[in-house]
């Protein structure tokens, strides 16, 4: 970091900060996600304005002899880091097994630093930060959806006495690639009905289907009143 800075070069490092805040912005504002272009602008530009502001302050005298303060200028990026810590973690959401919106608070603190660095002059560093960011964001995710993923599921089937025993539910699951690491049954008597609860899990592409169809052909077994399917931290779906 230079120790004078002129205008020009303010301009510059502010230029280059609302194209890397807009960048990663626009992207994350396109897949719906809580952080869009204007909270990541705001939040490098807010970076950004702090490193410039320590920039100036280099040539500010230090602890003159008759005073107990002593300036120190990292604190301010210091605790602009620290901060982000706060606005991260209020976009990430836990719902069950399921977490949410972790690479959000990541691209947050990482638009972060990139205004840090732009801030600070580092405008090589910065733009070779935002294009691996961008590379990460745009390439990644289509790389994610090729990889198998573990899925969880609970399911409910109810049904009389005719319907489909634990066995049964056994078969099908297994015929659709699908393993039960637990279940449970309910018996009514007085109903002669019973209500068979199951945890499954099962690996595949997250662009797989498997679930529409294994539910489908539980709900056609007779004596089948009802057929609950919940993945794991999303809403209920029922047939």
């Amino acid at each position: 970091m230079p120790t004078t800075v002129e205008w020009q070069d303010i301009a510059l490092r502010l230029a280059l900060t609302l194209l890397a805040g807009a960048l990663i912005g626009w992207d994350r504002g396109v897949h719906g996600r809580p952080a869009g272009l204007r909270t990541t602008i705001l939040v490098c530009l807010a970076a950004s304005v702090a490193m410039i502001q320590t920039n100036l302050l280099l040539m500010s005298e230090g602890r003159p002899k008759d005073s107990f303060i002593m300036l120190d200028l990292m604190r301010l990026p210091l605790g602009i880091l620290s901060g982000m810590g706060f606005i991260g973690g209020g976009v990430i959401l836990k719902r069950d097994d399921l977490v949410l919106g972790v690479t959000t608070a990541a691209t947050l603190w990482f638009v972060t630093v990139l205004g840090l660095c732009f801030g600070g002059g580092q405008h090589v560093l910065g733009l070779a930060g935002l294009g691996i960011g961008m590379v990460v964001l745009k390439t990644l995710k289509r790389l994610e959806e090729r990889l198998p993923q573990d899925f969880r599921a609970t399911l409910v089937v109810n049904a009389t006495a005719s319907g489909p025993t634990e066995a049964d539910v056994r078969r099908e699951a297994a015929a659709a690639s699908m393993r039960i690491i637990s279940s449970g049954m309910v018996l009514d008597k007085s109903q002669e009905t019973r209500e068979l609860c199951c945890e499954l899990r099962w690996r595949g592409l997250a662009s797989e289907d498997r679930q529409t169809p294994f539910v489908e052909s539980l709900a056609q077994w007779p004596g089948v009143s009802r057929v609950q399917w919940t993945p794991r931290g999303l809403p209920a779906a029922s047939s």
